[in-house]
C-alpha cells in the first residue's frame, strides 16, 4: 500500500515544507516519520538486548513500510524476526516474551490486523498486570499503521483510537511529527506497560524537521503530554494524528479571517493530557475536536465528556463541536472516500458556527 496515487503525493509535499519542532533548538534537518520510526527502535535495540522486532515482514524484507529497513542485518534473526500470516500467534509469542522479561516490539502491518489478535492485547497483554497484583510487568509496544490510507476501502480504513484508549491497561499513542514518532516510540518501548502506537500510513514518508535535541539517542517524548501545536486565542482545536494536519490547515485559514486557533495535538490518547485542554479552554472559551474516527463513543466525545463533567464546562461560551470521520464504512470510490474523512473547510465551518454560537442552524444545514 504504498503512496503512489497523486493527491497523496501533492499533499505529502505541501505538508513537508511545514516546520513543528517541539524542542527550544533551532529546527535542523528535515526526518520523515518513517526514519524516525526505525531511528527509534534501533537506538532502544543498541541500548537495551531484551528489545526485539516481530511481526509480518519485518526483517529481509525490512518492513512493509520500511520502518524497520536495516535492522536485521545489524541484530540478526534472534532479534528481528519474520513470522508467518498469524496475528493471534505472534501477538501471543510477543505478550509471552513480555511475561518473561522481554521487552518485545510487535508490528501489525496495519492495525486492521490487529483485530485477528485482539484478545492478546486486551485480555492477555492489557490485564495481566492487574490480575497478577502487580507480580507480573508486561512490558511490550504494539505499533503499525492505523487509520485511513488511500483507496483500500473499509477493512482497512478504520481508526483505533478510541477501540484501544476504552481499555483500562493500556497506554495509546497516536503521533503526528518525526519528533513525536521517535520520542513516543522510545517511550513507549521504555514503560513496564503494554503500549499501542498508532501511527500513520500517510505521514510515513513525510519529512518534518527535527532538532539536534530530538536526533540525540536520548531523545524522550513523555506519555500523558500533549503539545500545543499552534497558540492561539479565539478557539481551542484537539486533534490527533493526521488530523492535526488537517486542523492546522483550517487554522490557517481561519487566521486570515482574523481567527486564531489554538491547536493541541494530543499525542497520547490514553492518559489523556486533559489539563492542557482545560487550560486552553479557559484562555479560548470556545471548543471543537478533529479526528478521523467514527463520531459515536470517539475520542471527541471522551474529550467533551471530560469538558462536562470538570469546572472546564464553565468557561465555555458555546458548545463543543465534533468534527469526526463519516458514521459509515470506508467507501472505496477515490471521490466518496475523499469525503467520509475530516478536511479543513469542515473544521472552517465548524469553528465558524461554534464562534458565532448557531450550532444547531449550521448542523441542519
Amino acid at each position: 500500500m504504498a503512496l503512489k496515487s497523486s493527491p497523496v503525493v501533492g499533499w505529502a509535499t505541501r505538508l513537508a515544507r511545514r516546520s513543528f519542532s517541539s524542542s527550544k533548538a533551532l529546527s535542523s534537518k528535515p526526518v520523515t516519520v518513517r526514519d524516525a520510526l526505525n531511528q527509534a527502535i534501533d537506538e532502544e535495540m543498541e541500548k537495551d538486548e531484551r528489545v526485539f522486532v516481530l511481526g509480518e515482514e519485518v526483517a529481509q524484507y525490512d518492513g512493509a513500510y520500511k520502518v524497520t529497513r536495516g535492522l536485521w542485518k545489524k541484530y540478526g534473526d534472534k532479534r528481528v524476526i519474520d513470522t508467518p500470516i498469524t496475528e493471534a500467534g505472534f501477538a501471543g509469542i510477543a505478550v509471552g516474551a513480555a511475561f518473561a522479561g522481554l521487552r518485545p516490539i510487535c508490528e501489525f502491518m496495519t492495525f486492521n490486523f490487529s483485530m485477528q489478535a485482539i484478545d492478546h492485547v486486551i485480555n492477555s497483554a492489557a490485564k495481566t498486570f492487574y490480575m497478577s497484583a502487580g507480580q507480573v510487568p508486561v512490558p511490550i509496544v504494539f505499533r503499525g499503521p492505523n487509520g485511513a490510507a488511500a483507496g483500500v476501502a473499509a477493512q482497512h480504513s478504520q481508526c483505533f483510537g478510541a477501540w484501544y484508549s476504552h481499555c483500562p491497561g493500556l497506554k495509546v499513542l497516536m503521533p503526528y511529527s518525526s519528533e513525536d514518532a521517535k520520542g513516543l516510540l522510545k517511550a513507549a518501548i521504555r514503560e513496564n506497560d503494554p503500549v499501542v502506537v498508532l501511527e500513520d500510513e500517510l505521514l510515513y514518508g513525510v519529512p518534518f524537521p527535527m532538532s539536534d535535541e530530538a536526533l540525540s539517542p536520548d531523545f524522550v517524548v513523555p506519555i500523558g503530554k500533549a503539545k500545543i501545536e499552534r497558540p492561539g486565542q479565539h478557539i481551542t482545536v484537539v486533534c490527533a494524528g493526521k488530523a492535526t494536519d488537517t486542523a492546522l490547515q483550517a487554522a490557517n485559514e481561519l487566521a486570515g479571517k482574523g481567527i486564531e486557533c489554538e491547536v493541541i495535538n494530543l499525542r497520547s490518547i490514553r492518559p489523556l493530557d486533559f489539563e492542557t485542554i482545560a487550560q486552553s479552554i479557559a484562555k479560548t472559551h470556545h471548543l471543537i475536536t478533529v479526528e478521523q474516527g467514527w463520531p459515536q463513543s470517539g475520542i471527541g466525545a471522551e474529550v467533551c465528556a471530560r469538558v462536562m463533567e470538570s469546572p472546564a464546562f464553565f468557561e465555555l461560551d458555546a458548545p463543543v463541536w465534533r468534527v469526526c470521520g463519516a458514521d459509515a464504512p470506508m467507501p472505496y470510490a477515490r471521490a466518496l472516500e475523499a469525503l467520509a474523512l475530516p478536511r479543513p473547510p469542515d473544521v472552517v465551518a465548524a469553528a465558524a458556527a461554534v464562534l458565532a454560537n448557531r450550532i444547531s442552524e449550521a448542523a441542519v444545514q
